[in-house]
Parts: structure tokens; sequence; C-alpha cells
């Protein structure tokens, strides 16, 4: 792959290129049809949850309903049984990676990517009388994510922020004339407020919580009717199509207008995304029809329907048989490697690839940039992050290697760097792991929410060596990570207490840090009471041991350890709970005894 021509998918779109590569072959290939299901996908390479339409299917099937979980590269990890009375109103994902079901009573219900149910919540009163009818998840400006939903009397409700227990409801304003089902609406998060931009057929309305303000953007065509709108992932550009096959791009705010193009459709797309924030597509049957900003387009040809994913840095398309990736090709990358291309970067890869082959051409190239040396490496560097194939990446790190030998005083921090984050990326773009990261996407989310989200997919070796690999603090790394799989390994109900026991105790008994009791407390909760038990034996603080004993009634074992401790003040606690939680006469039998 690194021989080949690193150009060859490449597709200009105006003064930029796009390119479209494979990521995975999805292992589902067998078992889901997209055409017939409802799915929904997780950004920065996310789960995929699928559920049974029956309205897009011909025969109407008897079995229940099931929401499957597969990871990116399409290897179910877990999986709902759907037995509620609601009907199902729509889904999504949080940026905890918590699945989100909205059903038409207008319960908000969350799941974790296996299928295990956390908890419920409601959207009012008001959506339970009227029903739900139409909804959205969204990702607020602050990184939390939200729902907003459509209700059967025509009023939006929107929560901004699920994670919270108790997350304000807030009700929009009434929209005027609103009467039936707007054409279309999409959220426009901003800064502590979210607003819903609504269309009715052709005139546009900005809610929040306090009033609805009327829109005109700059429009040559005006259509009739507003069909579908997009938001980007920054939040900074909307994008909206007309039923007159007009496409509408713009600041989010509707006051700059950045292309306004005819697609000459006739038909309202299925969806329209962006792809990254630089280009927006549509999609219909069989094509995918990309617009940038200066009214270039792009077609890419599909076979059947299609899950699209938006990421800050591209589009995810999934299909019954391939998950694909389409990006802007980076800036530093179309330097190194554009046709004819002169950056440093690119004279310093020429010349590496010249000295592999034993020509003096290499100093030649190298003599020719000696005064942008370190740009060049820089260049190479940062092309290798952004390069998803390992051995490209080998080829232009080998490249940076190579000019930096002839920088007098270079500083290795952002080569060092850049070779830990690439190989951590290849470890969990793995297919048995399947978190298909940029280098960009990782940017932003950041080494420790990686970790953590490798421990929700119980993928805790794999986390460990990452965290040795990159030297972290055992109580940030090892030690946190191990008390999660032993967090997981009490749920094991097929396992005898004593095993498990056994197992946990082996594992951590050299590890810093580790509480026994916040796993006891785990197995207490799964209803494994003598399991807890044996495990706080290795609990060595007694002032975290003896309040949980007494929580499980064992309250002769909690005096015990509270005497043996030698504090005078645990034991007073656990004679007051004594005398609290029993008659007289059975607390004196008690001490007595």
């Amino acid at each position: 792959m690194a021989d080949s021509n690193p150009t060859a998918d490449w597709n200009p779109l105006g003064q930029v290129y796009y390119r479209k590569f494979e990521v995975y072959a999805m292992q589902w290939k067998d078992h889901v049809d997209l055409s017939r299901s409802r799915s929904v996908a997780a950004p920065f390479g996310g789960p995929i949850a699928i559920i049974r339409d029956d309205k897009k299917s011909q025969k109407q099937s008897s079995a229940k309903m099931e929401i499957q979980i597969f990871n990116a590269a399409g290897a179910q990890i877990g999986g709902i049984k759907w037995e509620y009375a609601g009907r199902l109103v729509g889904m999504g994902w949080s940026v905890q990676e918590d699945l989100i079901c909205i059903l038409d009573d207008g319960s908000v219900m969350l799941y974790d990517l296996h299928g295990t149910f956390k908890r419920v919540f409601s959207m009012g009163g008001d959506s339970r009388g009227h029903r739900v009818i139409e909804c959205k998840v969204f990702m607020s400006s602050s990184g939390s994510t939200g729902v907003a939903v459509l209700t059967g009397n025509y009023q939006f409700y929107v929560v901004s922020d699920v994670s919270q227990e108790n997350a304000r409801i807030r009700h929009m304003a009434q929209t005027p004339g609103l009467d039936r089902p707007p054409s279309s609406w999409v959220i426009l998060p901003e800064d502590r407020v979210v607003r819903v931009l609504i269309a009715m057929d052709s005139q546009l309305f900005l809610v929040d919580s306090t009033q609805a303000e009327p829109m005109s953007p700059p429009v040559n065509a005006m259509p009739s009717s507003w069909v579908s709108m997009a938001v980007s992932f920054n939040h900074k550009f909307l994008a909206m199509f007309g039923n007159n096959g007009s496409l509408w791009v713009g600041t989010a705010d509707l006051q700059n207008v950045y292309c306004e193009c005819n697609t000459n459709a006739t038909e309202v797309p299925h969806d329209l995304v962006w792809c990254g924030s630089g280009a927006i597509l549509a999609h219909w049957d069989n094509l995918l029809f990309m617009v940038g900003p200066e009214k270039d387009w792009v077609k890419y040809f599909i076979e059947g329907n299609v899950v699209l994913v938006p990421e800050p840095d591209g589009l995810r398309i999934i299909d019954n048989c391939v998950h694909e990736f389409l990006q802007k090709v980076p800036d530093v990358v179309e330097k190194v490697f554009k046709i004819g291309s002169l950056a440093p970067g690119a004279v310093l890869y020429d010349a590496m690839r010249e000295f592999e082959r034993k020509s003096p051409k290499a100093d030649e190239y190298v003599r020719s940039v000696k005064d942008q040396l370190s740009e060049a490496v820089e260049q190479c560097t940062l092309a290798a992050g952004a390069e998803y194939e390992p051995s490209r990446q080998r080829s232009l790190l080998r490249a940076a290697s190579f000019g930096k030998c002839f920088v007098a005083s270079y500083q290795p921090t952002q080569f060092v760097l850049m070779c830990q984050h690439l190989r951590v990326l290849n470890a969990v773009r793995d297919f048995r792991v399947a978190m298909p990261l940029t280098h960009t996407q990782l940017e932003r989310l950041t080494l420790p929410v990686l970790i953590d989200r490798l421990i929700l997919r119980r993928q805790y070796c794999l986390a460990i060596r990452i965290c040795d690999y990159l030297r972290l603090p055992a109580q940030q790394g090892a030690s946190r990570i191990l008390a999660h799989w032993a967090c997981y390994k009490v749920q094991q109900s097929a396992v005898d207490d004593a095993e498990v026991a056994r197992a946990i105790v082996t594992k951590l008994r050299d590890t810093p840090g580790i509480s026994y009791t916040e796993i006891a407390t785990k197995a207490k909760d799964f209803g494994r009471q003598e399991l807890a038990i044996r495990l706080l034996d290795f609990e060595p603080r007694s002032a975290d041991q003896v309040p949980l004993l007494m929580k499980m009634k064992r309250d002769e074992l909690a005096l015990s350890k509270a005497i043996e401790s030698g504090d005078t003040d645990l034991v007073y606690t656990v004679v007051m709970h004594l005398r609290e939680s029993r008659e007289l006469a059975d607390f004196l039998m008690f001490i007595r005894g």
C-alpha cells in the first residue's frame, strides 16, 4: 500500500480534494439488511444500533422486536429485547456512548453499549398526553448530549443534558401558525442556549424558550418548502434543501450564504449530512451527491441503504458489506503527496525514497531544502498522523526520521508523540476492537476518554497495555482499569463465588490504590452478598469495611472487625447502629453474647 499512488482515490472538489477509503469489511453482511431496519451510529468510531422496521418490510413479522448493537466492524456486542408497549419514535447515542431510546409516551430510556438498562426519565406530562411524533438527539456546544421532541399538539420540549439525573426540561415558545407538523426542523446549539430552527413550508422561525423569531436568510430561488436541514458537527454552518431541488449552505445564524445551487433533484433526499465542515452530502437511492462551498460537486454511487455518520473531520458510510470513511484530504497530506508539489515535506519524502534506492539524488534533494528541513520534518510527521494505512505511516515517519538527522537542534517531542499516538490508534483500529478513530478525532476525544471507552467495551487488557506504554500513573491507568474489571467480574453469575473472589484477589493483590469495598459494593448490588463478604476480608481500611457489613446486616462480623481495628470511634458507631436497629432485649443479648 505504501508504494501505491496515494492520490489514486482523490477527487477534486473546487480547490481541495476528498478521498474515500474502506475501513472494515462488515462482519454482519450475512445477517443484517439495512433496507429493512432503522439504524443509528455513534460518532468517533462508535457503536451501531439496529432494530427491525416493519414499515420497510413487505411482510409483517410476528417475532418480538430486538435492538441489536454492533461495533464499527459489524460484530454484535449487545442487544435489547424490546418488550415495551410504547412505540419507539427514535434512537441516538450520547457522548458517553449510552443508547438513547425515545418512546411516543415521552419516556427516554438509556442503555449502555452492551444493552444493559441504566435509567429512564420523562420529557414531561404534555408529551405523555399528546404523544411524541418526532424527536432528535443532538450534541450541545458544551459537549453534552440533548434530546428534543415534538408532541402531537405541535409543542417542542428540549433537554440539553441527558446525563444529569434531574435534567431541566425546557418548553420552547409557541411557533405562530404551527398547526401541523413542520416541513423540517433542526437543533441549533449555542453557548448555554439551545434553539430550534423550524421550517413551515418556506417560512423559517428560530425558537427558544422565550420567543419565536422569524428568519429571512438571503435566498435567490426561494422554494415553496424547506424539506430537509442539517447543521455541521461544529454547529457553525447550516444546510437546507428545498422541494424545488435547491440547496442552500450558509452560517448557522442564517446571516451569510456560502453556496446556493440547484441539484435538479425531483425527490426529497433520504438524508442531508455534513462531511466535516467543508462539504454537504445529499443521499438518494444509490447516490451520494456532495457539494462544496463554491458549488462544485462530486457524485459517489452506492449500492443499497447506507448509514451516514458525521464526524468532526469527515463522514462514515456504512452499508451491508463495507464501512468506509470519506474526508477532505488533510492540507499537510496534500502538500506531501500532491503531484508536482514542491513543499519541503514532499522533497524530503522523495529524498528518503532515493536514499532507500541508494541514489545520489537523495543528497541533492536534501540540499535543496536545507533551510526548510525543520518544516519538512514537521510536514512528514503530521502527514503520517493523517494517514490510515500503517505502511504509509511508516514511510512518512521514516522520511521524518531521515530529515531530522540533518537538523542540528531538532526537538523530537512532536515526532515521539506522533509515534505513540499512531501506535495507540493502530491498536484500537484493529477489527477485534473496531474503533476507527483518526488522529484529529483522537485529539478531540483525548487519551483518557479513549481509555474509558476501551473499558466500556471490556477491552481491559488493551487498555492496561496502552496505559503502560504511555507510562500513565497507576491511579489513572492499571489500578483504575483493574477495578473496573473486578466490578465486571462480580457480575458473572455463572461462576462460583469462591472462584470469582480468588481470581480478583490474585489479579489485584500487588496493585496499589485498589478499593475492595467498591468491588464488594458492586457484588452486593448484584445480589452476591457472600462474594462481597469474601472480598471485604481483603479490605485493609476498616473504616470502609465496617459500614458495608452493617448495610448487609452482618452486625456480628461488623462488630468483630471494628474491635480488631482498635478504633474506638468505629466500635461506638457499630454499637449505636445495633442499639437503633434492635429491640432493647435483643441488643442486650447481642452485647452479652
